[in-house]
């Protein structure tokens, strides 16, 4: 009789817990066929609703039934792609999204000439994951300013001076050919001296003198020979260096037109999913009817 209880009430844990799952399951599809998007976020994440959204703990024990549907989040994706890419495009104006394979998007930075991929948009998270990189340039551009420098000052500066030193180079042809002739006719001379024991060592050392600046001269000949294609080189290393500075002011001009400066446009990106689900409230009905 004991056994039967207890297979009785294993088998009543267990029906509950498939209906709670088949409930919760239906409870999202009520959500998706009657658009309602809030309550689908609600559901795929309870706890960061209540935190972000209720500002409150979820009040009963967090149930994991958003497990069920981990193998579906690029449909889900997808669908939910829509409002929030439509919400985004009025709050971050210069962002462009590319749905690369279902339910995941780049983020592309503006819309002009060698725009930059940003980063990617996690439609599920309801948040922004930008490339470290690109991210960071532009944090930098902005810092700079104080400095009235751009991001690549510095470096085109030293490109800069490269050049010229090289130009310097050819341009010293002519007097290195007329130190070249001097010291072969020093050379000469060096050798034709009668080396007395006293004077082996200093005329030894005069040899290597001339030796060591007939070929600092001719390292320079060589440099000179190879100066047009670095500079050539060079210059189009500042080319880049200054596309990507004029497309780092266009994207600093368009975070000031939309959130004014820097700290304003991060402060967003750290409260979007709640800036985005509160604008949501109010456009569905209902609420979550799952056991938890």
């Amino acid at each position: 009789m004991e056994n039967q209880e207890q297979q009785a009430s294993a088998a009543d844990v267990l029906t509950q817990a498939i209906a709670n799952k088949l409930d919760y399951l239906s409870t999202l599809q009520a959500a998706v066929q009657h658009g309602d998007d809030r309550q689908v976020y609600e559901l795929l994440d309870q706890a960061r609703y209540y935190q972000e959204i209720k500002k409150t703990r979820a009040a009963r024990t967090v149930n994991h039934l958003a497990e069920l549907v981990d193998n579906i989040h690029p449909q889900i994706s997808h669908y939910l792609s829509d409002n929030l890419i439509d919400y985004l495009g009025h709050v971050y104006p210069f962002f462009y999204y590319e749905e690369y394979t279902t339910g995941r998007f780049h983020i592309y930075f503006g819309n002009w000439w060698d725009r930059r991929l940003f980063g990617d948009l996690d439609v599920v998270s309801v948040r922004f994951n930008f490339d470290q990189t690109e991210y960071q340039k532009l944090q930098q551009s902005f810092e700079l300013e104080a400095q009235h420098q751009r991001l690549n000052t510095a470096r085109i500066e030293q490109i800069s001076s490269e050049s010229e030193a090289l130009q310097k180079l050819m341009d010293a042809q002519s007097v290195r050919d007329n130190q070249k002739t001097q010291l072969r006719e020093q050379l000469k001379e060096n050798s034709q001296k009668s080396s007395m024991p006293w004077d082996t060592s200093k005329i030894k050392d005069e040899r290597q003198q001339i030796v060591d600046q007939l070929t600092e001269l001719a390292d320079q000949d060589e440099k000179a020979l190879n100066a047009h294609k670095a500079i050539k080189e060079n210059d189009d290393k500042i080319l880049v260096l200054s596309k990507e500075d004029t497309i780092l002011n266009y994207e600093k001009q368009s975070i000031r037109d939309a959130f004014d400066d820097f700290e304003h446009f991060e402060a967003h990106n750290q409260s979007l999913y709640a800036d985005y689900l509160n604008s949501l409230i109010g456009k569905s009905e209902g609420g979550v009817k799952t056991n938890d």
